[in-house]
């Protein structure tokens, strides 16, 4: 493979269709789209200071480096890209990607990262912004600290381990989702998704759970929780603390350590198709 290495490349499409290169302490500076449409790139000690550096690319690795503010929107439409111990200030930095490692990534300027992407891979990520993932699919996250708002929205097939969640409004709208051994603040958790699955978990939600289908929570944790589980039909739900309120359920099970208030007010409801078990 060709090497390129201590250079400071400036200009639009600085490297433009490159294939089969090793780029090693290199600086993209002023300059858009200065890989566009490469292919098999190995980037090692670098940093990309300017717009698009990555679009319409296949068969990127990247290691040790840094994407710096102005490197938004970084890397759209590309496949086969594995990021590894990388500072990624830039905001929107993947869209409509498939194939995607990310492992040791920082993103302290998160807003609308990960949107449209498939067949994402997360290990060690940490995350500030809002709007991650929204419309992404078959993702794997272990370890991963988010601060950020509507994350994984309209997402599908997800499992997500050991994490720590700030985040209002998160897996609305979402199709088979996973989540265990991991924290979650944030209000109106979940609405309108199907098959979500909670095990292991501490939540904190005002009206969380609300308008969902299939809902299973084993071993969890709800705190300062109220009126959970409004219109959610074949929930099953394991809850070691007490609950504040629980409201309209359309059916199903809820066990829990207690709850100061159970509101039935829709007539449309059965409260008998909904099981209320009290442990404490």
């Amino acid at each position: 493979m060709q090497q390129i290495n201590e250079e400071r490349l400036t200009g639009e499409r600085a490297l433009f269709m490159s294939k089969d290169l090793e780029i090693k302490n290199c600086i993209f500076a002023d300059g858009e789209s200065p890989l566009k449409e490469s292919q098999n790139i190995s980037i090692e000690n670098s940093s990309f200071q300017w717009k698009y550096p990555l679009w319409y690319c296949k068969d990127i690795t990247v290691k040790n480096s840094a994407v710096f503010e102005m490197g938004r929107a970084g890397i759209w439409y590309t496949d086969n890209v594995s990021f590894d111990d990388v500072l990624f200030e830039a905001p929107k930095g993947f869209r409509r990607c498939n194939g995607i490692k990310l492992q040791n990534v920082d993103f302290p300027n998160a807003d609308e990262t990960l949107w449209h992407c498939s067949n994402i891979t997360m290990k060690r990520v940490s995350a500030k912004g809002n709007y991650f993932a929204m419309n992404s699919r078959d993702i794997q996250i272990d370890n991963f600290h988010l601060a950020g708002n509507y994350s994984f929205d309209g997402c599908e097939n997800v499992e997500i381990s050991n994490a720590k969640m700030i985040s209002k409004d998160a897996f609305w709208n979402c199709k088979n989702v996973t989540v265990k051994n991991s924290y979650i603040c944030g209000e109106y958790i979940g609405w309108n998704s199907e098959n979500i699955t909670l095990e292991n978990c501490t939540i904190e939600s005002n009206q969380g759970f609300c308008y969902m289908k299939n809902v299973t929570l084993k071993n969890c944790r709800l705190l300062n929780t109220d009126l959970a589980f409004e219109y959610v039909s074949e929930v099953d739900a394991e809850v070691t603390t007490k609950i504040i309120s629980i409201k309209n359920p359309i059916s199903g099970r809820i066990k829990a350590a207690g709850v100061e208030e159970i509101i039935f007010d829709d007539n449309n409801i059965d409260e008998k198709a909904t099981e209320i078990i009290l442990t404490d």
